[in-house]
């Protein structure tokens, strides 16, 4: 199975291409309710739904509005293109959560219906080959399990009763079965045992807890159950599932089926060191009968993601050669059913490919990617051409604007996806023959009162080396021309992520207090080609402190940031730089950094990454090049800081580790640099967002920290 480890943001998901350090995206609802189904009712009430006794509109952008907003995710577009069914996420005021519900709309009217999640969580859509049913995912009645529902009937049937939840669900082509990948739990390591003579009704501690997994513990997954994830099939009927693959390393998805029947495609890291190489995989073919699998591929590299064409004839499938940087561009390749005739279709095609389909004729694969920030589909030839379908794509988190969405394509080539602007969240759009048409309007009554903040992009040439460094400014409501504000300078994590044009409520709440807000690509973002994003590969943080300092500069020379009021923070990747900076200059007033790496050595040992960070981050292990680990960390320029940083962590962040945050906070509380520690309880790396009321309160923290070194700090005399 092929992940992309976003090292310093979210967890460890199964993307592509590779681990990216210091991204700073929750985990979609949904997801999180596969392993921790939430018990409260998916009736989210809003904000506006208890009301207020003002005696006015209020017209800002509040930290209560975080209750108001909704979200649309994977879009599922019916074969024959009259429908979309797709996941609506909306924030519940009494459980502050996401609630996830899955909602159908008619392509030719708009009129939309919801049709699973009144009771609980619903997700995952994906339709019957004949568009007559649709199998999804739900914690109706507790653990999240498979169902289906019959369209025309509109009754929805549990097909399972799973001890872990199931996922990359994928029909048949006849329609008779669905396959699935689900967590085998299996027995941990065992050593010794307590006495055996334990009285009747005492009271003995719990039991020692042994772990023997190099990666032993997750992101936003906590501690590792020990097993591996598995493929099954069941009837789309009901009936008893059938497991179709065994052994001790983990099968995952997305699976894709042959066309007639007999065999499941899947990618795999099926090797003995698996547990090493966290960026290797292939593609195996598996006998759904028998269950011989065969491997298809045999690089030094992942290959996954594969996906059967109209004919059956060919697979298309994502990878890289793995030649040890910290970043490569995800190349998009096909080749025959039988794993001969390899080749890149985008071999000089300077953008990362993610999330494939074909094309209805077989001509062609559809592929997302990410443009100077903003994401689009666009049609790869067989031929090696290449045009974009779709434009607009977004969806990747509400806090920050990150790049990101999804789609799908019916039959007809009509392409669902989700896409919004930079003051309206993500929503359901369909693209025929390249005209794009909005359908959904989740946001409309927030839309109508509030005034948010616009935005606009600008540029700057590096200090550095002259390259151009794009960034977006979020201004207050009512901005007017020439007028110069406090300008806050939020990074983005990853490193290998991009901002873009998107809707963001952090950024929007910084705004309506006042402040510009500066989201910005330095050198290492994605969207900008491979050799822009390996500026860092092995030298970070390091050239990209330039790049974000010329892009202020620019932001101050177009008359809109105050000089004198100049603030910085950015979470995960965006940490890291924050507490670089604030090593390197003293022109900001005040920080805020979230989520950090401050010590690469215990970073890199205590994260859950560790087979990646070393070795593809520095090109060493923290025993090897010691000296190298510790002149790329943070810790190292802390006596060099005199601004007041505040230090924000998730209290079960195993990304960058508490600890981590915890070092600095304790560092310039020695040195007598101004600072405070804050942990959001219960939240991961790629979760300290994801509570509506924990978002609003960590902006409302960060903006306060601003506000009390509006006018910066000086040291005291020594007496």
């Amino acid at each position: 199975m092929i992940r992309k480890l976003t090292i310093l943001g979210a967890s460890l998901l199964p993307l592509f291409p590779q681990m990216s350090a210091a991204q700073d995206q929750p985990p979609p609802p949904e997801a999180r309710s596969e392993t921790t189904p939430a018990a409260a009712d998916p009736a989210a009430m809003s904000a506006s739904a208890v009301g207020s006794a003002r005696t006015g509109a209020q017209h800002r952008f509040t930290g209560a509005d975080l209750f108001d907003l909704a979200v649309a995710a994977d879009p599922q577009i019916s074969p024959d293109g009259s429908h979309i069914a797709y996941v609506r996420r909306a924030n519940d005021i009494m459980s502050d959560r996401a609630v996830s519900s899955i909602w159908l709309i008619d392509t030719r009217t708009g009129e939309e219906v919801p049709i699973a999640g009144e009771h609980a969580a619903a997700f995952s859509p994906r339709w019957s080959p004949d568009g007559k049913r649709l199998a999804f995912a739900s914690t109706d009645g507790g653990s999240a399990q498979l169902w289906v529902r019959w369209m025309a009937g509109g009754e929805a049937v549990r097909l399972t009763g799973l001890p872990t939840s199931p996922s990359s669900i994928a029909w048949s082509p006849d329609g008779r079965s669905i396959a699935y990948t689900m967590l085998v739990k299996d027995e941990g390591p065992k050593l010794g045992s307590a006495p055996a003579n334990k009285p009747e009704g005492a009271k003995w501690a719990e039991p020692l807890e042994i772990r023997d997994l190099l990666t032993y513990r997750a992101d936003g997954e906590g501690y590792i159950e020990p097993g591996f994830e598995k493929i099954f099939v069941v009837p789309a009927t009901g009936g008893a599932p059938r497991q179709l693959t065994f052994g001790p390393y983990h099968d995952g998805g997305p699976l894709s089926w042959s066309r007639d029947g007999s065999t499941l495609y899947f990618g795999a890291n099926r090797k003995p060191d698996w547990e090493n190489d966290p960026v290797e995989g292939e593609i195996y073919a598996l006998d759904v009968a028998g269950g011989q699998v065969t491997r298809l591929t045999d690089r030094n590299g992942p290959d996954g993601n594969p996906v059967v064409s109209p004919d059956g004839s060919k697979i298309a499938y994502l990878g890289f050669d793995d030649a040890g940087r910290a970043y490569e561009n995800t190349n998009l390749y096909v080749m025959n059913r039988d794993g001969s005739n390899r080749r890149s279709l985008t071999e000089n095609w300077d953008y990362s490919a993610d999330a494939i389909l074909w094309d209805s004729d077989g001509g062609g694969i559809y592929t997302q990617y990410d443009d100077h920030g903003e994401t689009k589909v666009a049609r790869v030839g067989l031929d090696g051409s290449v045009r974009d379908v779709a434009k607009g794509l977004s969806g990747g988190g509400l806090d920050r604007p990150y790049s990101g969405g999804s789609f799908s394509v019916s039959d007809g080539d009509a392409i669902a996806f989700t896409g919004g602007t930079p003051t309206r969240p993500a929503e359901v759009q369909i693209a025929r023959g390249g005209n794009a048409r909005m359908l959904t309007d989740l946001n409309r009554s927030l839309r109508e009162v509030k005034a948010l903040g616009e935005v606009r992009k600008i540029t700057a040439p590096s200090s550095h080396d002259g390259r151009t460094i794009e960034g977006w400014l979020t201004l207050p409501p009512g901005y007017t021309a020439r007028q110069r504000v406090p300008l806050i300078l939020e990074i983005h994590g990853g490193p290998f992520s991009a901002y873009g044009p998107h809707f963001a409520t952090d950024n929007q709440l910084y705004a309506a207090a006042g402040y510009a807000v500066l989201s910005s690509n330095p050198r290492g973002s994605t969207s900008y080609g491979e050799a822009f994003a390996n500026e860092i590969d092995k030298a970070y943080p390091g050239d990209d402190y330039f790049d974000l300092m010329s892009i202020v500069d620019r932001a101050v020379e177009l008359g809109v940031a105050d000089p004198d009021a100049l603030f910085v923070t950015g979470g995960s990747g965006g940490g890291v730089l924050t507490s670089w900076i604030v090593g390197k200059t003293t022109r900001f007033k005040a920080a805020v950094t979230q989520k950090p790496v401050i010590n690469w050595t215990t970073q890199a040992l205590t994260a859950d990454g560790p087979a990646f960070f070393g070795r593809y981050w520095l090109g060493a292990m923290p025993w090897e090049k010691p000296e190298l680990y510790w002149v790329r960390s943070p810790l190292s320029l802390v006596g060099n800081v005199e601004t007041p940083t505040l230090v924000v962590v998730g209290a079960e962040d195993y990304r960058t580790p508490v600890s981590e945050a915890e070092q600095y906070y304790t560092a310039l509380r020695l040195r007598g640099v101004p600072t405070a520690l804050v942990k959001v309880p219960g939240a991961g790396h790629g979760s300290i967002a994801a509570r509506p009321s924990q978002s609003a309160a960590k902006a409302s923290a960060i903006l306060a920290w601003f506000e009390k070194y509006r006018k910066g700090w000086t040291r005291p005399a020594a007496d």
